[in-house]
């Protein structure tokens, strides 16, 4: 296990492979630990990052430190105590709101940035996130198979308040303004069967800077990096692959890809 101490604090995270460097942010449920067939995927070209936000998995548990403004402090924190520049960076659900903050606030640093079930405002949240239990959550989305038991087993670590928190918090955000300040070129995924965030409506995908570009899983809930793994990897290269100089909307999921995993 791999730590740093920030403001008196533990930061967990896990790195893998040499290249470029990719950070990945982890959603309101688990922990890093989901990202692991993406990172081993990534890492043949880029160096991965993955680490456990405040609340989560084995970093540090102190319910001052569970605000959004926080948890990107955190972030930040991070990047600067281990040197990152020029970074690719990706976030889920929880993961993908700091990441659109941190992107925006530092459009020079961050080189591209994926998002998955962004939500488009706190409508668009189940509210079993805070009804249900992070164990009963991680049951419900991860299911009870011996594949997942790995990525099911830092539920347990989630202190509840870390997402009531932000959630309360982000309730009081405009949340459309976020994505309009967004200057890097960014990809949207979501997951058609979505349980915990709404697929966007037209007027809410309208909110997508013109630089980004929406793809839908069309057989994921709110894990397609684990319900289509090898779909999502392929699309996760052509990401980090595309040039500068090239549209995000050059990508899209190939038909081969899905008849190979049939």
């Amino acid at each position: 296990m791999s730590a740093i101490f920030l403001n008196d604090a533990i930061v967990h995270y896990e790195v893998l492979g040499r290249g470029r460097p990719l950070i990945f942010l982890h959603t309101w449920i688990g922990s890093w630990r989901y990202w692991v067939p993406s990172m081993q995927s990534a890492s043949t070209s880029h160096r991965t990052y993955a680490l456990d936000l405040w609340g989560f998995g084995d970093s540090s548990k102190l319910i001052s430190r569970y605000p959004i403004e926080q948890q990107i402090s955190m972030l930040d924190g991070f990047i600067q105590y281990m040197g990152i520049r020029n970074f690719a960076l990706i976030g889920h659900g929880l993961g993908a709101i700091l990441a659109l903050y941190y992107a925006a606030d530092h459009p020079k640093e961050v080189d591209r940035l994926l998002t998955i079930a962004y939500p488009m405002g706190i409508q668009s949240i189940s509210p079993r996130l805070t009804s249900a239990s992070p164990n009963q959550l991680a049951d419900s989305l991860f299911g009870k198979s011996r594949e997942t038991e790995t990525y099911r087993s830092d539920s347990v670590k989630t202190d509840p308040q870390s997402i009531t928190v932000s959630l309360a918090q982000f309730g009081q955000v405009n949340w459309r303004q976020l994505p309009l300040r967004i200057q890097v070129p960014s990809l949207w995924v979501y997951g058609q069967n979505d349980p915990i965030i709404k697929f966007p409506n037209e007027k809410e995908i309208a909110f997508i800077p013109e630089s980004g570009h929406l793809i839908s899983f069309e057989q994921s809930s709110h894990f397609p990096m684990l319900d289509e793994p090898h779909t999502f990897n392929r699309l996760l290269a052509d990401f980090l692959a595309i040039r500068p100089d090239q549209e995000m909307s050059l990508l899209c999921i190939k038909e081969e890809w899905r008849r190979r995993v049939r």
